[in-house]
């Protein structure tokens, strides 16, 4: 009997229902090439089965000498392939937001392309450039050391691993929540290319925006055989703008994006040696920054007469050396990085010049990791030094004429040095039985140069034309700013157990992990600053934060591998929680301070599975649970003058009770060629934004569909897909202002000053429906 056997694209697209779940990684791709070609080979009817023939499933994010199956590591993890990626038609790291539970890859709004990830309830909810993240970004192993430029368009990606939890002992500091690895493609041995080109948008709600049109090429193959390959890729997209003003009718949200990269890998031997450059240039609009006193947080209308602007221009550079010495695998990685951005926002929100904002960035650093990894029967160790400098200067100005007509010019400059060592393994003392350990040494150093955002002649912290010393000229009663040095030291160590059987494993380990103190660059109530700093014990820094995460977890699949569940249970505490307190000011606009503000647990559950109902429809299903809770508090949340019971009460801000989703993969045999159709739905609750609970965001419902037409022309597809499909309103934060409309609440601010009060409330795109060609050879 003829049985037909799910073909390489429904292959790619199970992994892609994989991505679902944290058992899901990259496949290797020598295997996946291999397979391929049989498949050409055989025909359509012929064809071997790629859900048996797909090879080992892998993580990179270990950091052990060979990648490691996925169900064999006692770890959490979601992870997409480049083929996964092109299947969920994925444009920016945001769009895997609703992928798993517990995990939020939001843009905080402010600026395109400013990251505001959270992780199991661990967040930041700033675009402050000198607020350290709780979610660590690596980049072809290079660590980012701000937010900015992270939530780039993704192209040409070889895999995006996801890890949940604490990962101090591998990653390093500001890795609390969790740790986003982005991998870009690497050289091929065979000549290969890939073009593809979109266009979505709005198309069927004739009262917003215009269309988003992306072009991408790519070719890859060697230049000396087996000894020196090449990659050479293009990227750009035209975004004309989603929204649709009514200040003006206008279209808003335009963006220009261009994207080059390169990439060598010379085969030396036992060397090999691996260089990328890339370069990211984009430009466009402000943020759609909706008031909710005038509109309604169910909706897309927002009105504002600052149309702002934002720029960002960054060189990424790393080089990566691997070199088999004895036993094991000795890797060095070295990375360069420059960042500069521009922002013009309407803060305000309102058809009015109330309150408009511009800031300027520019950062620039370099890092190098030095590793060695060996792997035996009876244990894995990998073990290594890291060092990493950075430089962040940044300017902020405001301008605010119902408070003053003097404009606020401020910000801070930074120099940030990391030095590191770890030490990570496995031992295994039976076949089944084996002992987690790591840890890891830290030290951390900053040097900062502080100007309080307030009231001055016109100056740059950008060009160090801002004072941080002395007497505002124009409040005697305030200093400029100050100049100030910390350093932090600390182990990050790391415990558990691992077992081991037949169709599985369970596990259960502790981590500690820290997340750096430092310093606020946007600092606008100086006096009271300066009162907290000058008290006894007090610092014009404020301190690192520690969790301590224990998790037990398991990961079981059939012997078939056609059901798979996974599931993990942890309790997080936080120690010194370190929070920016976002509150409205009738003189500041936002009063916007960092502060250690109390001690919280977080207690989660998360559960994902997959089913391989027939050979061509698998169903995908995932759920996760967060309880929150304060246990001591440090500082007047609420802001209502007195640390009670009323404090103890509140949200953690980003910590959605209850994510869950549903998924199916279906892929329909034709004669000749083949359809595939993808449908995902994902819920994620509701969730404070700031501390004292005025701001948050509502909860979302997202659906998602493609279908895909691979003709018979190898190589050739046609897809039609959607994002957003139900129209979700989202925004990238909800913070109070002293200026709304009718629609302002007290949930919108924490005192009666203002009742009809607004909110600065960025919208992300709702439903769009794209059409889009790819051709590969």
């Amino acid at each position: 009997m003829l049985i037909r056997t799910p073909s390489r694209t429904f292959a790619t697209l199970l992994l892609a229902s994989c991505a679902a779940a944290p058992f899901a990684a990259q496949a290797q791709s020598g295997d996946l090439d291999a397979t391929v070609s049989d498949e050409v080979d055989a025909g359509p009817q012929e064809r071997e089965s790629t859900l048996d023939q797909i090879g080992s499933i892998v993580v990179t994010g270990t950091k052990t000498q060979d990648p490691e199956d996925v169900q064999d590591v006692p770890l959490a993890v979601t992870a997409f392939n480049a083929d996964t990626l092109e299947a969920f038609k994925v444009r920016d790291v945001q769009g895997l937001t609703f992928s798993a539970p517990n995990v939020s890859l939001d843009q905080i709004g402010t600026s395109r392309g400013q990251a505001n990830f959270s992780i199991r309830g661990l967040g930041i909810n700033s675009s402050i450039p000198s607020i350290d993240p709780t979610v660590g970004v690596f980049v072809d192993g290079v660590y980012l050391g701000t937010n900015g430029g992270v939530v780039f368009d993704l192209f040409d990606l070889e895999s995006v691993e996801i890890l949940r939890g604490p990962q101090g002992v591998l990653f390093g500091r500001n890795v609390t929540g969790g740790a986003v690895l982005i991998n870009t493609g690497n050289p091929t041995e065979d000549f290969q290319g890939k073009f593809r080109a979109a266009v979505d948008g709005p198309f069927v709600d004739g009262s917003r925006g215009g269309a988003n049109y992306t072009a991408s090429g790519v070719v890859s193959g060697p230049i000396v055989k087996d000894t020196l390959l090449f990659k050479i890729g293009a990227y750009y997209n035209n975004d004309e703008g989603y929204f649709t003003n009514s200040f003006d009718g206008s279209n808003h949200g335009a963006a220009e994006t261009y994207i080059l990269r390169g990439a060598l890998e010379a085969r030396l031997g036992a060397l090999t040696l691996t260089g990328k450059v890339d370069y990211f240039d984009s430009e466009g609009d402000g943020p759609a920054a909706q008031n909710r006193g005038i509109f309604s947080r169910n909706s897309f209308d927002f009105a504002i007469d600052n149309r702002g602007s934002y720029t960002n221009e960054t060189l990424n550079t790393s080089l990566t050396a691997e070199l088999d010495i004895g036993p094991g695998t000795l890797t060095n990685i070295f990375g360069y990085r420059d960042y500069s951005a521009t922002t013009d926002a309407d803060i305000d929100s309102t058809p009015n010049f109330l309150f408009h904002s511009n800031t300027e960035t520019e950062q620039d650093q370099i890092s190098n990791e030095l590793r060695y990894a060996v792997s035996t029967d009876g244990f894995d160790l990998t073990v290594g030094g890291f060092f990493f400098d950075q430089s962040i200067a940044y300017t902020e100005v405001r301008d605010i004429p119902v408070s003053t007509p003097l404009t606020f010019y401020g910000g801070g400059a930074q120099d940030h040095e990391v030095l590191g060592a770890f030490a990570n393994g496995n031992l295994f003392i039976t076949d089944e039985l084996s002992v987690i350990a790591g840890i890891r040494w830290s030290q951390e150093t900053k040097d900062a140069a502080v100007t309080y955002v307030r009231p001055r002649p016109a100056c740059s912290v950008v060009e160090g034309t801002c004072p941080t010393s002395g007497t505002n000229a124009f409040i005697p009663t305030e200093n400029n700013g100050f100049t100030d040095r910390v350093r932090f030291t600390n182990w990050s160590p790391k415990l558990g157990l691992q077992y081991e059987f037949l169709t599985g494993q369970v596990y259960a380990h502790w981590t500690r992990g820290y997340r750096s103190g430092g310093y606020n660059f946007r600092i606008t109530n100086a006096n009271a600053f300066e009162a907290i700093a000058l008290a006894p014990g007090g610092s014009f820094s404020f301190d690192e934060e520690r969790v301590d995460n224990y998790e037990i977890g398991g990961k079981f699949q059939t012997e078939d591998g056609a059901f798979t569940l996974n599931m993990a249970a942890y309790v997080t505490e936080i120690a010194n929680m370190q929070r920016e307190v976002n509150q409205s000011s009738a003189t500041a606009g936002v009063a916007q301070s960092i502060f250690n503000t109390a001690d919280a647990t977080i207690f989660g559950v998360e559960a994902e599975s997959r089913m391989r109902l027939t050979d061509n429809f698998i169903v995908t299903a995932n759920i996760g649970i967060i309880n929150d809770s304060y246990d001591e508090i440090l500082f007047d949340i609420s802001g209502d003058g007195v640390i009670d019971d009323t404090d103890l009460e509140l949200r953690l801000p980003r910590v959605p009770e209850v994510t869950w989703g549903v998924g199916f993969i279906h892929e329909l045999l034709l004669p000749t060629s083949e359809i595939l159709t993808r449908v995902n739905f994902q819920y994620r609750d509701e969730f404070a934004y700031t501390d004292n609970n005025f701001g948050w965001v509502q909860d979302h419902t997202n659906l998602e569909a493609n279908v895909t037409w691979n003709t018979p022309m190898d190589g050739l597809s046609f897809s039609v897909y959607g994002r957003n499909l139900l129209d979700g309103v989202q925004v990238g934060g909800d913070t109070q202002l002293p200026f709304g409309g009718p629609l302002g609440n007290g949930r919108n601010l924490p005192f009666d000053a203002f009742p009809a009060a607004g909110s600065f409330s960025p919208l992300s795109k709702g439903r769009q429906v794209g059409v889009e060609a790819l051709f590969e050879f």
